[in-house]
């Protein structure tokens, strides 16, 4: 069967992958669209796993408040290079992954990966995502913050090298969130490891 530009045009808009692995994939499956798709992340997956060995300690930090700013979340989503940390679906995907903490209830990595968005699993998202982008990537960590007597405050530093999120206690006036604004900040800046004066322990106040 004769595979047409026509046909790579519609697998690659479907798939997202290279017009090579496009072409090779109808070629495959005899210009089967579904079958040719089916292909490719089976091709896909197979490209992930040879990577997943791969030391990712690059990447972003993520950061999403609620409308109410009741409940923040954050994320430290990995990438091999700085450069794919740039890239626009690395950063998109990582925005998905906070919103998805934001909105759900996730005990550990594992879980979180184990959610459905957009009627696919984050693993197998994510694992698409690799094949397509060529680099190992890793979801470190998350935290999530609520704050029912007061506001959640966030902020990225340095663009997404640092990430702080603050439970204040207190009202939510506009003065007090540009209040938390600069704790945030200064949280970044010097990483405080204690909240109070009478939370520093012996040993550190002797090493000091």
């Amino acid at each position: 069967m004769e595979i047409t530009a026509k046909m790579v045009k519609e697998l690659r808009e479907r798939t997202g992958a290279g017009m090579l692995d496009c072409k090779k994939a109808l070629e495959e499956t005899q210009g089967n669209i579904d079958e040719a798709i089916d292909y490719l992340r089976k091709k896909g997956m197979s490209k992930a796993a040879k990577k997943a060995g791969r030391v990712a300690s690059e990447g972003l930090v993520f950061a999403a408040v609620s409308a109410d700013a009741k409940t923040g979340a954050m994320v430290e989503f990995n990438s091999e290079t700085d450069f794919v940390a740039k890239n626009d679906e690395f950063k998109a995907y990582g925005e998905m992954l906070v919103n998805t903490i934001l909105n759900g209830n996730f005990s550990d990595v594992e879980s979180l990966k184990a959610a459905v968005v957009d009627g696919k699993k984050i693993e197998e998202s994510l694992t698409e995502l690799i094949a397509k982008i060529g680099e190992n990537m890793n979801i470190r960590r998350f935290e999530k913050a609520t704050a029912p007597e007061g506001f959640v405050a966030s902020y990225i530093h340095m663009g997404g090298k640092i990430g702080v999120l603050l439970n204040v206690k207190g009202d939510s006036s506009d003065e007090s969130k540009a209040v938390a604004k600069d704790v945030t900040m200064h949280i970044a800046a010097i990483a405080p490891k204690f909240l109070q004066k009478s939370d520093v322990t012996t040993d550190v106040l002797d090493k000091e």
